[in-house]
């Protein structure tokens, strides 16, 4: 599927894009580099804990501020596409407790559909991610899984991923056995509908610990080859194995018909075949980098499905992230968003 490929992406799709991925609630918590080597946490990198080890760690930051808002990867890309104008449907598991309504209210009021609107019943905790956030915007997360490590097929809704665009998938899903499961169902009946995919590699914890998951969900000739691939490129240099960027590029293009490697002030690398666009970064300064690489895709996909080129979308994609690393917290308000697509509008003019 190319890109003139998908240029003719169905006009009649109910969906620009439907992803499958972790429900989690984000608690993001400013801390020193003291402070996570006495918490035992491993920076710049998402670690899996349990309930005990969360409340060990909840209790060493205890009356520090603290903000909560809906997360987990896909999630994000999900609500920067409907942000920007885009339609997008989410497939997640939560529990029905006070987070999993939290969870199933803050979704609708950024406008993105899910199997949520079906009612809540799991009667475990819905899972949470610690982020937490240093001086230098680094985020290291500590993520318990709960509802959303049961995951499975039974949240996949049919008809919307064959009456969509793109179908995402986030990487972090490589980590349980049932969504993994689940997102190559949804892969399976995105290829039948003839629906682009997509994926993002997520972490480099995955990469490492979660290699064989990963490699289903990126494909391979006899399975189908992704059409978009997301990583930064720590991710990149993980997968491949190796850090000269030059190789890296000639490594990972073959992995989708287009790869984006994020690389924070250096901007973005977008490559296709043997094509190499480098797309420059705008220039803020760091706060907080939570969020940044799902706000990326989410904003190089709702242009793409607008008929954008690629060169465009990522331009939007990296003015957009910047804008989530100078702030905190992982989702931009609607001003910013508002200024981003005058933005975005006034780059086309010119």
């Amino acid at each position: 599927m190319s890109n003139e490929m998908r240029s003719d992406m169905t006009s009649y799709a109910l969906y620009d894009l439907y992803a499958i991925g972790n429900a989690l609630v984000d608690t993001e918590y400013e801390v020193t580099d003291e402070q996570l080597v006495t918490m035992g946490v491993s920076k710049r990198h998402m670690t899996l804990i349990d309930c005990a080890r969360r409340s060990e760690l909840e209790a060493q930051v205890t009356g520090a501020p603290a903000h909560r808002s809906g997360g987990g990867s896909a999630a994000n890309t999900v609500v920067a596409l409907a942000q920007l104008g885009g339609k997008a449907c989410y497939a997640c598991r939560v529990a029905d407790d006070e987070p999993g309504r939290f969870y199933a209210s803050d979704l609708m009021a950024y406008g993105v559909a899910s199997n949520l609107s079906k009612g809540l019943t799991a009667t475990d905790q819905t899972g949470s991610c610690m982020v937490l956030v240093t001086p230098d915007a680094e985020r290291s997360m500590c993520t318990f899984l709960g509802a959303t490590s049961l995951l499975d097929d039974t949240a996949l809704q049919a008809e919307s991923i064959a009456a969509s665009k793109i179908y995402y998938m986030e990487g972090y899903l490589a980590a349980s056995p049932s969504g993994l499961a689940a997102a190559l169902k949804g892969r399976t009946l995105a290829q039948e509908a003839g629906v682009a995919l997509a994926a993002t590699l997520s972490d480099v914890s995955m990469i490492n610990h979660c290699r064989e998951g990963l490699d289903a969900i990126v494909g391979n000739a006899q399975t189908g080859a992704l059409d978009y691939l997301f990583c930064n490129e720590e991710e990149a240099q993980a997968w491949c194995g190796q850090q000269d960027i030059s190789k890296i590029c000639r490594q990972i293009n073959a992995l989708a018909r287009v790869v984006c490697i994020t690389r924070s002030a250096k901007g973005c690398l977008v490559l296709r075949g043997t094509q190499q666009t480098e797309v420059p970064a705008a220039k803020v300064k760091a706060i907080d980098t939570n969020g940044a690489g799902d706000m990326f895709a989410g904003a190089f996909l709702y242009a793409v499905t607008h008929g954008h080129s690629h060169s465009q979308a990522a331009w939007l994609a990296n003015q957009c992230a910047a804008q989530v690393v100078a702030q905190y917290g992982n989702r931009l308000g609607q001003a910013a968003i508002a200024a981003l697509q005058a933005d975005f509008a006034r780059y086309l003019a010119s």
